[in-house]
Parts: structure tokens; sequence; C-alpha cells
């Protein structure tokens, strides 16, 4: 019995022993911890300047230049022209004289067609010219002949009114000279009328077979215009029937459209600028910065779109090295004017509060000042400031979440590291 309270009495002593053992640990973790927050390292850190000593930043100087006011938006590359390919005859594909994709100049063999039922068309209806101007040639014959018998029949009348007249012929003969010389007369007005008739036979033939050649010339496909053909829809030995079937499209794209749209707020300084000169659109593909094209202002659309507020223009661009594609989405920077002498900070330095914009602009005595500030156009990676800094003035670059007004910095130039060390010419620490 005495035994058993003894166990108890030492698990009781145990457990109070461990408890006062994790209550001193925690004690002195809270003493370490204290004591950190108080060292040097804390002193000097984090948190914001002032009292703490300097928070280091990098700076920048704020430069005065001249820039470019642009418009930046997206655009999307449209053939110069687009030709639907098709035949104007039925018949049997018989050639393709291109690869598809391949550029094609105007007047390039494109396809042939049989022409066989052409050219026995053609020989028919030369055969029929041939008689018809037989024809033409038996009439003015007949008229030859009928016109001497004609004449021949009048004298005869002639003569015979005058026997009548002397009593010497009877009434019955002369009616009848007289019949058979109008007879004579109306015949060759037939003949007339049957040379006229020949005529205008000769004519139809002859329209026939103009009618016959431009079939035939059709046999023929040629390229109307300097461009890339693209897929074939009918291959060799396929029938093609006339006015249907599209054998294939040839975009021109030298030069090329870059189409794009621009709100309606800044169609006035568009117009403003373009009376003073052509207007310079640069075109870079959206997935390789360095294939930058240029080209010109060409077309501004004559009403603006309703639904979006938004007006279309285009630029024309040589394209010679074919960079440009139609159907490409592009980044199209429209070129307005230059701004002089205009007050330029790098993007990354404005920051955005309650009150608006602002940056912090670093003293003489080291310490920051929050400076408001009003900006307007954007050129690549920097602001133009149009109120709130002067040329000259540095202001800070990275490090803004730890400072407050008032703030003691640390300056470090914008090309240094991080980590330490100034950056060379090619980015390496030197």
């Amino acid at each position: 019995m005495y035994l058993i309270k003894l166990i108890r009495n030492l698990r009781t002593a145990a457990t109070a022993g461990l408890i006062l053992f994790a209550f001193i640990a925690l004690q002195a973790c809270g003493d370490k911890t204290v004591s950190a927050d108080k060292g040097p390292a804390g002193r000097g850190g984090r948190g914001r300047g002032g009292e703490q000593g300097p928070v280091p930043v990098i700076v920048a100087t704020v430069s005065e230049r001249t820039v470019p006011i642009n418009i930046d938006v997206i655009g999307n590359v449209e053939a110069y022209s687009t030709i639907s390919v098709k035949a104007q005859i039925s018949g049997q594909l018989n050639k393709v004289s291109f690869q598809e994709g391949d550029y094609v100049k105007k007047d390039d063999l494109l396809f042939t067609i049989d022409a066989r039922p052409y050219e026995a068309q053609l020989n028919q209806v030369q055969a029929s010219l041939s008689r018809d101007t037989a024809a033409l040639g038996q009439s003015e014959a007949n008229l030859a002949r009928d016109t001497a018998n004609e004449k021949y029949a009048q004298s005869q009348a002639a003569r015979v009114e005058k026997l009548f007249e002397a009593g010497v012929v009877s009434r019955e003969q002369t009616d009848q000279a007289r019949s058979s010389a109008d007879a004579l007369q109306q015949t060759l007005a037939a003949d007339k009328a049957a040379i006229e008739s020949a005529r205008a036979q000769i004519g139809a033939t002859k329209a026939a077979i103009e009618n016959v050649r431009v079939m035939l010339s059709y046999t023929t496909i040629r390229s109307p215009i300097n461009g890339r053909t693209g897929n074939l829809a009918v291959k060799q030995g396929n029938i093609v029937s006339a006015n249907t079937t599209e054998l294939m499209t040839i975009a021109e794209v030298e030069p090329i459209y870059v189409t794009f749209s621009v709100p309606e707020s800044q169609l006035s300084d568009i117009k403003k600028y373009m009376a003073q000169g052509k207007l310079m659109v640069n075109a870079t593909p959206q997935d390789d910065n360095t294939q930058k094209e240029s080209g010109y202002l060409t077309f501004v659309d004559n009403t603006v779109d309703a639904t979006t507020g938004t007006i279309k223009l285009k630029g024309t661009f040589a394209n010679k090295d074919h960079k440009l594609w139609p159907g490409q989405f592009v980044r199209v920077t429209l070129q307005l004017t230059t701004r002089p002498n205009a007050v330029v900070v790098p993007n990354q330095a404005v920051q955005t509060g309650q009150d608006g914009q602002f940056v912090y602009v670093v003293k003489d005595d080291k310490t920051v000042e929050m400076r408001p500030v009003v900006t307007s156009t954007r050129v690549d990676q920097e602001l133009v400031v149009d109120k709130g800094l002067e040329p000259g003035e540095t202001i800070v670059l990275e490090g803004q979440l730890r400072l407050a007004p008032g703030s003691r910095v640390q300056p470090r130039d914008g090309r240094e590291r991080p980590g330490g060390g100034r950056r060379g010419p090619e980015g390496k620490a030197s």
C-alpha cells in the first residue's frame, strides 16, 4: 500500500517537472526573439525608414528628350487584292502549271483545259464562213447578169413603144415588152437583197468565229496579278464547269494592307496631322518583336462604327520580304507627331495611390518626398510626365513598398544588380 502511494507521488512530481521545463524553454525563446528585434539587425533593416535606418532603393534620373506621339492598337493584315480563279468554260482540266503556294506573276500560265471541242467548233464556223462567202459571190454574179438583162429589156421596151406609136406593132406586143422589163427590174431588187443577206450571214459567221476563238482562249488560264497561290481545289484530270468551279485563289501580298481601328476621339488629331503630310505606320507581328515593318496611312473610313465607337484605318506596306501575311494579327503603331523637350521617366517609377499617380523623389538629404504627377503618353517602357517633375531630379525605381514620406534611403543606380556590383555594357557583372 505504501509502495503504491510512493509511485503515484513520483508520477505527479515528474509531470510537474515537465511542465516547469516547458515554461522555462518558452520564456527563453521569447527573450531571444525580443533581443533579436532589438538588435542591430532589427534596428537597421526592415520596415519603413526614418527611425530605423536607410532603406536601400534603386533610383534613376528624370530625363528630357524628344518623344514620338503614337497610337498603339492591334490590327489585322489584309491582302492588297484577292482573286478567285474560276473556269469560264466547261471541260477537262488537262494540266496544272504551278505548285500550291507558289508565287506567280501576271500572265503566268496556271491551268490548261481540253481545247479539242472548241478547235472543232472553230473549224466548223470557218467552213461556214467560206460557204457564206461563196454565196455572196454568187448573188453578186446574179445581180450583174440580171442588171444586163434589165438594161436590154428596157431598151427593147422603148423601141417597141416607138413602133407602136408608128402603128407597126400591136398594143399587146408593147405591153409584153414593158412587162418583161419591169420583171427584170424586180429581179435586180431581189438580187440586191440576196447580196445583203449573204453579207449579213458572213458577219454573223465572223462573230461566231470570234466567239469560238474567245472560248478557245479560255482553255488556258493565266494569272491576272502578281501574288501567292492558295489551296488547289480541283486536281488535274477533273471536269470543271463554266463560272461555277473555283480552282484556287491568288492573294496579292506586295504591297499589302494592315487594317486597324482607333477610337473616334482621336480622329481629329489624325486628320490634323494627315493634312501636314504622310503618317507612318509600324506593324510588328505578335510573335516576334524584331520584325517591324514600316508603311504609310493610306485610308480612313468614311463612317464611324456606331457599335464600337471606332473608325477603320488602313496602312499600306511594301512587304518586300513577305514578313506580313494575310490574316495575321499585328501590333500597330500610328505615329502622329513628335513632342520636343518632354519629361520622361521609367514607367515602374510611377505608382498609383488613393489620390492618383505619384513618384518618390529623392532629396539632397537622402530622404524621399511623395510627389503627385500627371502622365500622358507611354513610349516603350517610359512615360511622359506632363506635370510634377523637372529634368535632373532623382526618383525611386524599386523599393517603393518600404517607403513613406520622409523616409531615409540608400540610393543605388538602376544599372546595378540587386546583389551588388555594376552591370557592364552587355549586362554582365563587372
